[in-house]
């Protein structure tokens, strides 16, 4: 039997996140993430499709705060803008300068 050798898998190099859209969809909450590169990360988020809206926006930041720290070992802050519609939100991300706590709005 010939083995073969171990690979590491790498993770994607996505890019610091500047933005977020976060969707309510019939078949649940979709996001798309922009990276500062450009191009763009799109997926489902893990919650219920009856997720309240604000509930929502919160675990989309949870997911955005820890990807910058998981794939960027960097903090950001992330800023809801006022909705255009019911159904639809966005966000900027900024990345968190000095030792300085993210602000309370950041959860929407």
């Amino acid at each position: 039997m010939v083995r073969r050798k171990k690979e590491k898998k790498k993770r994607p190099a996505w890019g610091i996140p500047k933005g977020i859209v976060l969707l309510a969809t019939p078949e649940g909450w979709r996001f798309s993430i922009q990276p500062v590169e450009g191009g763009m990360l799109c997926g489902r988020l893990d919650v219920p499709i009856n997720t309240d809206p604000q509930d929502a926006r919160a675990a989309a930041v949870v997911m955005v705060v820890e990807l910058a720290r998981d794939f960027h070992d960097t903090d950001v802050e992330v800023t809801w803008d006022p909705p255009p519609e019911p159904w639809s939100w966005t966000a900027q991300v900024t990345l968190v300068t000095g030792n300085e706590p993210p602000s309370p709005a950041t959860g929407g």
